[in-house]
């Protein structure tokens, strides 16, 4: 059935946003912002981690992951999008469609399992700090990572074959700007009632049970840090957890509104927008939240600039401007 596929429908056309010809070019220089700032972002977040030891920890171990995963979340979400509106024709083969809605779908899958690993991690970090380097040491970070990223790449795996073997009967017009799984659903002219039973349970597995482990463990952080008698420590806490409660708030709120939606309700339209939220916007405010917020990352990019020779001219130069308009 798969290879019928493969035959019968060779490409695919996106209606993207063109029911919306006013706003086309103004999502298409979002999108682009979104993407760039998104790259250029999540690159500087991982070579400030890599360069600089002060933040060889376990927090920014994760946030690396973090970091990287979003480059390709976008990447695979924004790009195909991207080029096809530069060159307006709105295409994409069906290899290439299988292969953007498995990475897209693998990442954001990816992302929630992550997601909760880092709040067990501040858990650890703020409820037990004297344990923290021996129960989070480097060998369980790496296993947390690798399984992370291993459950969410499977879990797609298996919604995306189970989609893709189902007969389209020739049908080609994805309602949406990319292959996201639920608009190609609605192209197969089958019964689909197993595949929606089959995704339902990995999606209440991905989201709303790592959104619940996320819960507890800040319910224990949200109880240890109101015993924390230093108001200064209370504060660093509270500041540490707000970034990472803001990016779960936003990346959360949009994919439980977009894959746990009654069947029943058509929302084609606001489903494109909602997938710019998570798939563009999301992944751009992520560096900016932890690196604007902490102030250790802070501390390491002022360390980097000071060692780089370039700066330190610049600085020199500056100083004998200052001295000679003394004079």
């Amino acid at each position: 059935m798969f290879q019928a596929n493969l035959t019968s429908v060779k490409i695919f056309f996106f209606l993207g946003f063109s029911h919306y010809p006013k706003v086309e070019v103004i999502v298409f220089v979002l999108c682009l912002l979104m993407y760039l700032i998104t790259l250029l972002g999540n690159i500087i977040l991982i070579s400030i981690t890599i360069l600089d030891s002060h933040l060889h920890k376990p927090m920014y171990f994760f946030l690396s992951n973090l970091s990287f995963l979003d480059i390709w979340y976008t990447s695979s979400a924004l790009t195909p999008m991207l080029a096809n509106f530069v060159s307006g024709k709105n295409t994409i083969s069906f290899l290439g469609c299988a292969a953007q809605m498995y990475f897209s779908l693998a990442m954001g899958s990816t992302e929630c399992v992550l997601l909760s690993m880092m709040a067990y991690d501040r858990y650890v970090a703020i409820c037990n700090p004297l344990r923290y380097p021996i129960i989070m040491n480097k060998s369980v970070c790496v296993q947390i990572a690798a399984g992370s990223w291993v459950t969410g790449c499977l879990t797609t795996l298996v919604e995306a074959v189970s989609v893709l073997q189902l007969s389209l009967c020739g049908h080609n017009i994805i309602n949406h700007f990319a292959c996201e799984i639920l608009a190609v659903l609605k192209l197969v002219c089958v019964d689909t009632s197993m595949v929606e039973l089959i995704m339902l349970v990995i999606t209440i597995l991905l989201l709303p049970m790592t959104m619940l482990l996320i819960c507890i463990s800040y319910a224990f952080i949200l109880s240890n840090i109101l015993r924390i008698s230093s108001v200064d420590g209370q504060s660093k806490a509270f500041s540490t957890c707000t970034a990472h409660l803001t990016v779960v708030v936003l990346f959360y709120g949009t994919a439980l509104s977009m894959y746990l939606k009654p069947s029943a309700v058509d929302s084609q339209e606001i489903d494109k927008f909602i997938a710019l939220v998570y798939g563009g916007l999301t992944p751009m405010l992520n560096p900016i939240i932890y690196s604007l917020r902490n102030k250790e990352v802070k501390a390491a990019v002022k360390r980097l600039l000071i060692r780089n020779p370039f700066y330190t001219v610049l600085i020199s130069a500056l100083n004998n401007i200052g001295a000679s308009t003394l004079i």
